[in-house]
């Protein structure tokens, strides 16, 4: 499989260095974003899910009425929505906007208190078993050609159809780390996301979710999510790395920088989380240039681990992933739009490049297997 890069757009502007400014909504800085995601060279751009964050379907449909060919990727949790009715919002995007373009992520949540918010009072492990069954009556009214019945724990359903199908495939995305994650993930998800982690932890967990697909007679598929820093040389991507950290932390002495608007989340009780933050506290760089300085000032929650260096630099490192497994890397930035338009002159098509030649080398090992083997 090709890799395929994603990237992350948002309704305004700013990042945990750069502060938030602006509107809620932007529409014209979401379009900006989205085309430059485009133009730079990524297939899909996430779009995130909160409890007090704006909707995702109609951030999404913003996205791809501005771009031409750029997919997105729409986070939402499970329990708020009837999966029957998920199913006939993706199979219309998809017919609306362009055969493939659409994916979903599923987070079942790591703060109790963003749950919440939106009238989610359900244990943990109760919010695990109704993904699963989420994913399962999804899938099934994305493909049945008939109506179906459904019981389950969470949900019951008589009749359940749709009779618009999605005309290219919907992968289905899945992140979590817990071992209730991991058994939900291994039997239901197409790709399943990781964080940035260190080369040894994250062999660990596809090892572990491999077996657990495998389990199922399945095969799975994994994201890796990462902040490249980058710059001409390594001492400038140092350098860049250090502002970025006394940017975070001056904003977060001045009370976040977030607007009266944006809400914290809440204590983030995320497995995944947990890993993260005891690996910063171990050491701020891991494996040469996976750096945990952002990370420390945090919960641990998000997307916050970064690869530092020159463009060639941070690629060899993603490549290091790629040789196990992982062939979806999701990267953004700390100044999100800049980095963005800078990662498509080199990083982008330096990752591209690097992936080919990998691949092109497994399909002449297989070759030469195969004729050792006759």
């Amino acid at each position: 499989m090709s890799i395929q890069i994603l990237g992350m757009v948002s309704t305004s502007y700013g990042s945990e260095s750069a502060g938030w400014r602006g509107p809620v909504v932007d529409p014209g800085y979401l379009a900006d974003f989205a085309r430059a995601h485009e133009e730079a060279g990524f297939d899909r751009a996430l779009i995130a899910h909160s409890a007090t964050s704006p909707e995702g379907f109609a951030a999404a449909a913003h996205v791809l009425y501005t771009t031409e060919r750029l997919g997105v990727l729409i986070a939402q949790r499970p329990g708020f929505i009837q999966p029957t009715l998920t199913a006939r919002k993706l199979a219309t995007l998809d017919n609306l906007t362009g055969a493939g373009r659409v994916a979903i992520h599923h987070i079942t949540g790591g703060s109790d208190a963003d749950q919440r918010r939106d009238g989610d009072f359900a244990s943990k492990d109760a919010r695990y078993r109704r993904t699963g069954e989420f994913i399962d009556v999804l899938r099934r009214t994305l493909t049945s050609d008939e109506p179906f019945d459904h019981e389950g724990e969470f949900y019951r359903f008589e009749g359940a159809f749709s009779s618009v199908k999605p005309r290219g495939p919907v992968p289905i995305f899945f992140g979590g780390q817990s071992d209730d994650a991991i058994r939900v993930g291994g039997r239901w998800a197409d790709v399943y996301a990781l964080w940035g982690e260190p080369l040894a932890q994250t062999r660990e967990r596809i090892d572990l979710i491999r077996a657990e697909a495998a389990r199922h007679g399945r095969e799975i598929d994994f994201s890796l999510s990462v902040r490249p820093i980058v710059a001409e040389t390594e001492d400038a991507a140092w350098e860049k790395a250090d502002g970025i950290r006394r940017a975070f932390e001056d904003n977060l002495a001045q009370g976040g920088g977030g607007g009266g608007w944006r809400i914290g989340r809440g204590e983030n009780t995320a497995v995944g989380a947990r890993r993260l933050k005891d690996e910063a506290e171990e050491k701020l760089v891991h494996d040469e240039r996976l750096w945990f300085g952002v990370t420390q000032l945090t919960d641990g929650g998000g997307n916050s681990t970064a690869l530092v260096g020159t463009p060639q630099q941070v690629v060899e490192a993603l490549l290091k992933y790629y040789d196990l497994g992982v062939r979806n890397f999701l990267i953004r930035g700390f100044d999100p739009l800049r980095d963005v338009r800078e990662w498509g002159e080199e990083l982008v098509p330096l990752l591209r490049a690097g992936a080919a030649a990998r691949e092109r080398d497994l399909v002449a090992a297989g070759a030469g297997q195969g004729r050792d083997a006759k």
